[in-house]
């Protein structure tokens, strides 16, 4: 049977890199993963391009674990010397746009889904979700459909982690501050010098550490990315704008990071958003010691994926390398899909039976 999944894993995989799925244009990628699923004897749920599924035998008895991967790409770079909607095979390699980034995740978490699939008497129901905008964090990919797959226990996300155990996930906050002084002229002592107070600011944002840190990834990082101010040389300006990027580790939450920056500056301070959160799963937890037993080993991803919109113990975990995801003639070899496919299951099998 895995033999056979593998194989029509591949099969799929062509045929998503032969339909350009950019986020937000998904909508025929959309139709062929349901289409799969359903001549398969899968009944499927859809909600704009998200398509998702249960196993033959759920019971809401059971907890659930959310098999999660996208089906939309960025656009390629300039860089392709390839077609990147070919789909070519080449010395064990599968090229094209969202191969590695993260069709082959997706096809191995769905042939992962369609193995436990008819089996009863599991431990846990299994929900697959084949969700959208994953590239631009767009608020009508997985999190749109969230309220709808019902109570999830944890979830593994599909990610290019070369099958490695990605426990925690960084987190990501974007603050436009602003610095209000008085305008004046600069010839005379007129006015309060906004940039002056926005340095001091700047100042605690470069040096502040932050008291807790992570067993992952250290301290969190702030970088201030972005400044404006003034008009011209002989004005006191009586604004500074300025953007901090904030990568927030697994022992804060969003919301506490910013009350702590705020009992700390004078500047108004304006997250762009919250919704990016970041994320991990405890090393004691049985999916984590079910990978560990089988040879794989736990890190700190640096990157963020739809792992920051779940509320729940999540793991990224995926066939594929990060490093080529975006990259010009991106690919993925035949072997890390097979390889991700029997991890994938083998997982699985120590937690469910």
């Amino acid at each position: 049977m895995i033999e056979k999944l593998i194989q029509e894993s591949t099969s799929l995989l062509q045929d998503l890199i032969r339909i350009p799925s950019f986020s937000k244009e998904e909508s025929q990628t959309g139709d062929t993963i349901e289409r799969f699923l359903q001549q398969r004897g899968v009944h499927t749920y859809r909600k704009i391009n998200n398509i998702w599924a249960y196993n033959k035998y759920f019971d809401p008895a059971k907890p659930t674990i959310l098999l999660n991967s996208h089906h939309d790409t960025v656009k390629p770079n300039t860089g392709y010397t390839r077609n990147p909607f070919s789909a070519d095979i080449e010395n064990e390699a599968l090229y094209g746009l969202g191969s590695n980034d993260a069709g082959g995740c997706l096809v191995s978490l769905i042939a992962t889904f369609l193995y436990f699939y008819p089996k009863e008497g599991l431990s846990y129901n299994f929900c697959i979700a084949a969700t959208a905008e994953e590239e631009i964090s767009g608020i009508n990919g997985l999190e749109s459909v969230i309220p709808d797959l019902g109570r999830l226990d944890f979830a593994i996300v599909g990610e290019p982690t070369l099958m490695q155990l990605a426990v925690a996930e960084r987190g990501l906050v974007v603050l436009d501050c602003v610095a209000q002084g008085k305008a004046g002229h600069a010839a005379r002592e007129e006015g309060d010098n906004a940039i002056y107070k926005a340095i001091k600011d700047i100042d605690w944002f470069l040096n502040y550490r932050f008291p807790k840190e992570s067993e992952e990834f250290g301290p969190i990082k702030m970088s201030v990315t972005v400044i404006h101010a003034g008009s011209q040389h002989n004005v006191v300006p009586a604004t500074c704008e300025f953007v901090v990027d904030i990568r927030v580790t697994d022992v804060y939450r969003n919301e506490e990071v910013l009350d702590i920056i705020r009992q700390h500056v004078t500047c108004e301070v304006n997250p762009r958003s919250l919704r990016l959160k970041p994320s991990s799963i405890p090393k004691d937890h049985p999916v984590v010691q079910a990978g560990l037993a089988l040879g794989r080993i736990t890190y700190g991803s640096p990157t963020t994926s739809d792992q920051a919109l779940l509320d729940i113990p999540s793991l990224k975990l995926g066939p594929g390398d990060s490093a080529r995801s975006h990259m010009a003639n991106e690919f993925i070899y035949l072997n890390e899909i097979d390889e991700g496919i029997r991890l994938y299951i083998d997982i699985l099998e120590k937690i469910v039976k």
